[in-house]
């Protein structure tokens, strides 16, 4: 019954701190690492005790399936030089200069597990960032962060693997392990991919029988990133990039016919799934943080003078992973900038140096949900039996870095963001219209084939006839609207004027169907039917908004 009530409490918690990030104006991990750390004062005694496996089991697969899943991938192609540069090249780059300075810092901690450490540091976390710039940030770096986020989880997770498994073995080959590693990325990519596609069949074959209930559909997709990130690791190739992998094939898979209500129902299931995970986790940072702390001290004791001096190890390390991201990112920014020029093509960015872009993207760079369910993973001994060499200092640093890179991103960014040109919605707004406006002739198109069905008697084909031509004028009014800014404006006020009036309707609807429930005047079948339909069409109304 306790861990009953602790998952209940942590799931309030989660869902409270979602509510007072509303009134308080600092980032939601902040708040929930700060409460997090309350629970877990002796007086109120909440204490979870982790399993790294389970850990990494539980959180990472659905995370990354999910950034994956959204991932726009037009923008992630036309995208894929900085994002693969920064997702593999930057890991890369921070592995091996964090990893020698941690080395140094830390002389009591092996090679092999300071490289662990840069490696688990190295993931940055798109969604911590958002919640930050509240949509400031020009949507080009966004979109930069968070195909970054999603592959150098992937790549820093792989390689922190890589390094944990020769803290432990102590035996480590750069060339086996380069080989190893394209072999284990393929092999993961490849898992992922089969696995989604076989679902993908499985769910069409489902539909033709006429299995079209969503519920069972649903479920089968929350189970595939779990089921990829197993199966992969039980092949011995990456599980990490295999739900990566899954993720980005079933959002290609996820286009099949008479499946509307479960992609409704799937997109809301995620996105509970994805905001539940993600306060779990830094709450769970909070609840760990006094015994990372506790344990840190105990454990350099004789080794460190104080709690400020481990906390200056944090600002150093801190320290080393921006100035590497700074350099990085500036040099990228540099021969980007020379290489368009010299081609004849426009920035894209234009008026802003690389100094200033490459700031924004170097505190861009928070750590966060992976890092911390990456670091908590650690195995508890080596190989040999003994206990892994400073796990709990590991955990503190890592910790610490978290929250350093939040609170110097939420000071940071907005001083950045000054100034900085919005983003170009008249040319996203004319895309959005130009696709719109090809449906529409596609809809009107099929409507003009249609023949009317046989045996019709001539006062059923009229009615058909005066539905089509109804219809049909409804979508070329569409189609023939003034593309004027005001007449834009307009239409937007007269939609936006319908949205309300329909909404109140609904709801006066609503109200009259209570009033009828309470004097027992509908029975519950019939309510429960009756409001349904309310529900779908107050729905339908806010997403056409």
């Amino acid at each position: 019954m306790q861990l009953l009530y602790t998952i209940l409490i942590m799931l309030l918690v989660v869902g409270g701190t979602r509510i007072t990030a509303q009134f308080i104006p600092i980032p939601l991990p902040l708040i929930q690492i700060a409460i997090g750390a309350l629970l877990a004062v002796p007086a109120l005694g909440l204490h979870v005790r982790l399993d790294p496996e389970l850990f990494l089991l539980l959180f990472i697969p659905p995370l990354l399936f999910v950034d994956g899943w959204r991932m726009p991938k037009g923008e992630f192609w036309r995208l894929r030089t900085p994002i693969l540069l920064l997702a593999f090249g930057l890991v890369l780059f921070t592995v091996l200069g964090a990893g020698w300075l941690i080395h140094l810092l830390f002389p009591g901690i092996p090679t092999a597990v300071a490289f662990a450490l840069a490696a688990v540091l190295s993931p940055t976390d798109a969604v911590a960032v958002s919640a930050i710039v509240h949509g400031r940030l020009p949507r080009t770096l966004m979109n930069i962060l968070q195909g970054e986020a999603l592959m150098n989880d992937a790549s820093g997770l792989v390689a922190f693997k890589f390094a944990v498994a020769a803290a432990l073995t102590g035996a480590f080959s750069p060339a086996e392990a380069g080989l190893e590693f394209v072999l284990v990325a393929l092999g993961g990519l490849a898992v992922g991919v089969a696995l989604s596609y076989a679902l993908g069949r499985f769910r069409a074959w489902m539909i033709g029988l006429g299995w079209e209930e969503p519920a069972p559909h649903v479920m089968f997709m929350l189970l595939l990133p779990f089921a990829a990130y197993v199966a992969a690791e039980h092949l011995g190739v990456s599980g990490i990039l295999s739900a990566v992998a899954a993720g980005m094939m079933q959002s290609r898979l996820d286009l099949l016919p008479r499946q509307t209500t479960t992609r409704l129902l799937n997109r809301s299931v995620w996105a509970l799934l994805e905001f539940t995970f993600n306060g779990l986790i830094f709450l769970l940072l909070g609840l760990q943080l006094p015994d990372i702390v506790k344990a840190s001290l105990e454990e350099g004791e004789l080794l460190w003078a104080s709690a400020g001096q481990l906390a200056l190890y944090v600002g150093q390390v801190y320290l080393a992973l921006i100035l590497l991201r700074f350099v990085w990112t500036w040099l990228y920014w540099l021969v980007s900038g020379a290489l368009r020029r010299w081609r004849g093509l426009p920035s894209g960015f234009a008026g802003q140096s690389s100094l200033r872009l490459a700031a924004l993207l170097t505190l861009s760079g928070v750590r966060g949900a992976v890092t911390l369910a990456g670091v908590l993973s650690l195995p508890l001994l080596l190989g040999n039996g003994e206990a892994f060499p400073q796990r709990d200092l590991l955990i503190f640093i890592a910790a610490g870095v978290i929250l350093l890179s939040l609170l110097v991103a939420t000071l940071g960014l907005p001083l950045l963001l000054r100034g900085l040109p919005a983003d170009n919605e008249e040319a996203r707004e004319q895309e959005l219209r130009r696709q719109r406006a090809k449906t529409i002739e596609a809809a009107i198109r099929a409507l003009e084939a249609q023949s009317d069905e046989p045996g019709l008697s001539p006062e059923g084909m009229a009615l058909a006839a005066e539905v089509k031509a109804r219809i049909m004028a409804e979508y070329r009014q569409q189609l023939e609207r003034d593309d004027s800014g005001e007449a834009r404006t307009r239409l937007r006020q007269m939609d936006a004027l319908e949205q309300r009036l329909r909404l109140q309707a609904l709801r006066s609807q609503r109200l009259e169907l209570y009033r009828l429930r309470h004097r027992n005047q509908v029975d519950d079948d019939l309510l429960g039917e009756i409001l349904r339909e309310l529900d779908i069409s107050e729905a339908r109304l806010y997403r056409s908004s």
